[in-house]
């Protein structure tokens, strides 16, 4: 098996999507309407607790505050609203004021990751063409080595103040690019999924109203602050409704279960390794189970998401807390599509019906490339109890605009009438979708991530002693699946296992 330490450096991927019309090519989401971003919410919200982290407790105004100050620095450092700014910062309140920041000065975020080795680093920030690179003083030396100015921010040491500024003056447009985060498909480098404020706005109002967020929500955050998952369900959902957020720096079994068991949160969402790992640490610990199950009562929302979740994680983990993990189907490219109901039956392995303003259709191809449609559905709506299997497609307000300066990219994962292929191969099961794997076998899915197992093929066959190799996915309760080579060494040599990580 190989080390997935070292898979993980080589590719950490996913998918996307945009809307096109059928004419014309690309067009932005949501015309010119004004949108109201997330950061001019917490005027109202004012010195309620949005974030705990490490550092301390920060009202909406802090937070508001410090990413105002840091907007007018940003202003006089780039040509222009437009501007693309990637940034670097650990989960902690910081992140806020970054994204925030940028928002404010009218520019793109493009958020980098901590883990993510000094060439990738590198390759975002050249690809995206950004102008400077915020980062907290922790973090700056780490990008010294790029050719991109860096800026370093407020450390989390700084005195805060909750004197609320006057409100950020810039206007920001639905079809406004906001964010833009890198994925990829099977081959070739990563690509930039470009979000508009519509897309982003879109992909968080449907998941508000469907999970009925609410100001007195308070979630626990441990996941990565450079995917969908961690940047839209977990921050921008509560602080668009100014429910509180408990940060911890990184996953950390010991500190998840302190949180859940003492009430200090009522909801929780992570990817099904940490639900594995979750059960590996009650198990080996001999956690009291009345004691966890009646702590849990207080818990409202727990959900599994970025792969598919085992059936015995998620039937330990009803018998450990009673909940039922709420599973739903999300992609860099569109946000949340797919989910299953905050109340009424959650069926296992399904990933329920598409949300508020999702259109989803699962199609068939021909030798020529002609589609079938086998079953649509909107929310609300699935127009066939059952379906054979096809490709899953998705279309809405909250697919994303394009691949970043990639127009054939952006157009070949499109049909003619613009809906968006996802690549995973789906059917509807009574009444609900079921997602069945990758349409290409070549992605590999382990801990919320997709990987290419072309791309490792690539780097093994590197090794002089190996004359040939298969990658493949092996079923793990934990990974979801861990990846596998079987390796065919060169006549006469020999090779170790330790040899080979």
């Amino acid at each position: 098996m190989i080390e997935r330490k070292l898979l993980l450096q080589i590719i950490i991927k996913s998918k996307s999507v945009l809307r096109r019309s059928s004419h014309t090519g690309l067009r932005s989401v949501g015309g010119t309407a004004v949108v109201t971003p997330v950061y001019s919410k917490a005027l109202h919200f004012g010195d309620r607790v949005a974030i705990i982290d490490e550092s301390g407790s920060y009202s909406y105004n802090n937070l508001y505050g410090r990413a105002k100050k840091l907007a007018e620095t940003i202003e006089k450092e780039v040509p222009g609203p437009g501007s693309k700014i990637t940034f670097l910062s650990p989960n902690s309140s910081e992140y806020i004021v970054a994204q925030w920041a940028i928002w404010m000065a009218g520019g793109v975020a493009v958020p980098l990751c901590k883990s993510h080795p000094l060439p990738s680093l590198r390759y975002y920030v050249e690809d995206s063409g950004s102008v400077i690179t915020l980062a907290t003083p922790d973090l700056a030396e780490k990008l010294y080595p790029l050719e991109n100015k860096v800026i370093e921010y407020f450390s989390t040491n700084e005195t805060k103040s909750d004197v609320l500024p006057a409100p950020a003056p810039v206007k920001l447009f639905s079809s406004s690019p906001a964010m833009i985060l890198y994925t990829s498909g099977t081959t070739g480098p990563p690509k930039g999924v470009v979000l508009s404020h519509g897309n982003l706005e879109s992909q968080a109002n449907c998941l508000i109203s469907s999970w009925r967020w609410v100001e007195s929500d308070k979630i626990l955050h441990v996941l990565p602050l450079h995917h969908t998952h961690g940047i839209v369900n977990c921050l921008l959902c509560p602080l668009n409704v100014g429910a509180s957020i408990q940060m911890l720096p990184g996953f950390d079994a010991a500190r998840v279960w302190s949180a859940l068991v003492n009430n200090e949160v009522n909801i929780f969402m992570a990817v099904p390794t940490i639900y594995a790992k979750l059960i590996e640490y009650f198990d080996k610990t001999n956690m009291s189970s009345s004691t966890v199950t009646n702590a849990c009562k207080g818990i409202r929302l727990m959900v599994s998401g970025s792969a598919a979740l085992p059936t015995p994680v998620l039937e330990r983990w009803k018998e450990i807390t009673g909940h039922t993990l709420l599973e739903r189907y999300g992609m860099t490219e569109i946000g949340m599509a797919l989910s299953n109901p905050l109340d009424g039956v959650r069926v296992p392995g399904a990933v329920g019906s598409p949300l508020p303003g999702v259109s989803a259709r699962i199609v068939s191809w021909d030798k020529n490339g002609n589609e079938k449609v086998l079953v649509e559905g909107e929310h609300g709506f699935v127009s066939s109890e059952n379906s054979e299997p096809g490709e899953l497609l998705i279309r809405g307000p909250n697919v994303f605009q394009e691949y970043l300066n990639k127009p054939e990219a952006t157009k070949k994962e499109f049909t003619e009438s613009g809906w968006f292929k996802t690549g995973d191969t789906c059917k509807v099961e009574n009444g609900v979708f079921r997602i069945l794997g990758r349409t290409s076998v070549d992605i590999i899915k382990s801990g919320g991530y997709k990987i290419s197992a072309l791309d490792i093929e690539r780097i093994l066959l590197t090794h002089p002693r190996i004359q040939d190799v298969a990658v493949v996915g092996v079923p793990d309760p934990t990974w979801g699946e861990k990846v596998g080579a079987v390796v065919v060494v060169s006549q006469g040599q020999q090779l170790t296992l330790q040899q080979l990580r």
